[in-house]
């Protein structure tokens, strides 16, 4: 059993410091990618504040599907280049959106949902999922949250 908590008063950046070594210590070990990704989202819910939806979309020949998430349910494909998800796999960076009404093109899967932090997986130079939290609160999302998960999607790359 593991007992990870994030501590009461902590920066983000602090906060996504031990966030990511919850995430390579609850990993360590595991081969089954789907089974991680199941408990990262957990973790990622468990760590970061005022998310209402914290997941995984896996590239699935040419395009994103949903792995495991928690939050409501969610689109099951996503096109390459298609909102923030797909501009994110398919551009290969962090797309940090303050306020997802004022990117073209949002996919919304939850109405609620005011801004979005989308992440790449990057295995061997290809993107092989996307990391994305939504909040319903606008310009949720920061740099060191962009930089936290970031370092947090290097970490898992061989372990999803």
């Amino acid at each position: 059993m593991f007992t990870f908590a994030p501590t009461d008063g902590q920066s983000r950046a602090e906060l996504h410091i031990d966030l990511l070594e919850a995430a390579k210590a609850l990993t360590e070990g595991e081969p089954d990618g789907i089974a991680n990704m199941a408990n990262l989202a957990a973790l990622i819910w468990q760590y970061l504040p005022d998310l209402n939806w914290a997941g995984f979309y896996r590239m699935v020949g040419g395009e994103l599907v949903l792995g495991p998430f928690i939050g409501k349910p969610a689109c099951i494909r996503i096109a390459l280049g298609s909102g923030v998800c797909g501009t994110a796999a398919a551009t290969a960076t962090t797309q940090l959106v303050p306020d997802v009404h004022a990117f073209p093109g949002h996919i919304a899967c939850d109405a609620a949902s005011r801004s979005e932090l989308v992440v790449p997986v990057i295995r061997d130079g290809a993107v092989i999922a996307v990391i994305d939290l939504d909040s319903p609160s606008p310009d949720r999302f920061d740099e060191d949250d962009a930089r936290g998960i970031e370092a947090l999607a290097t970490a898992i790359a061989t372990r999803i």
